[in-house]
């Protein structure tokens, strides 16, 4: 007795068959579906990719750019601190110089009054001997002299005459 079922009685083969009909009919739309998802996370990918390639070109720019700054600033910091340096030198040097000539200047100006002071104090010296030799011959001549005295007096005196002007003259 055997007993002869059919394959279409098996449960076995309608869930098989089930299955291959199921994905006959969805699969394709599931397929299309999934192909769609993973594509358009595909696109995502590749969008976020190239959004990072631009910012990492656009970063190194920023950097270069950056890295040139600093580099024009420290060049023209040290052009800053160097012009400072010839200022200061300058300066400095600029301030030696008036210093130095304001003391030739104050050094002068004191070697003018020295000079000053001798002229007048030889001055006041030659008015008290000429006052005081005035004097003298006075009281010689009011004592009175003699006609020989008298002469010899007169040529004592323009003997004399030259050697006075010449030290009046220089």
């Amino acid at each position: 007795m055997e007993h002869h079922e059919s394959l279409f009685a098996e449960p076995v083969t309608w869930v098989v068959g089930a299955f291959v009909v199921f994905f006959i009919l969805f699969g394709r739309i599931l397929w299309r579906a999934l192909a769609g998802m993973l594509d358009n996370r595909a696109a995502l990918v590749r969008a976020e990719l190239e959004e990072a390639a631009k910012l990492r070109t656009e970063a190194e720019a920023m950097l270069r750019d950056a890295e040139k700054q600093r580099v024009d600033a420290l060049a023209e910091a040290k052009a800053l601190i160097d012009g400072a340096k010839a200022e200061a030198a300058r300066v400095a040097a600029a301030t030696t110089a008036e210093a130095e000539a304001s003391a030739r200047r104050r050094e002068q100006m004191a070697m003018d009054r020295i000079a000053a002071a001798q002229k007048a104090a030889v001055d006041e010296v030659r008015l008290a001997a000429a006052d005081v030799a005035t004097e003298a011959a006075r009281q010689v001549i009011a004592e009175g002299l003699s006609a020989e005295g008298d002469a010899s007096l007169i040529d004592q005196a323009i003997m004399q005459l030259p050697s006075a002007l010449a030290r009046k003259a220089a």
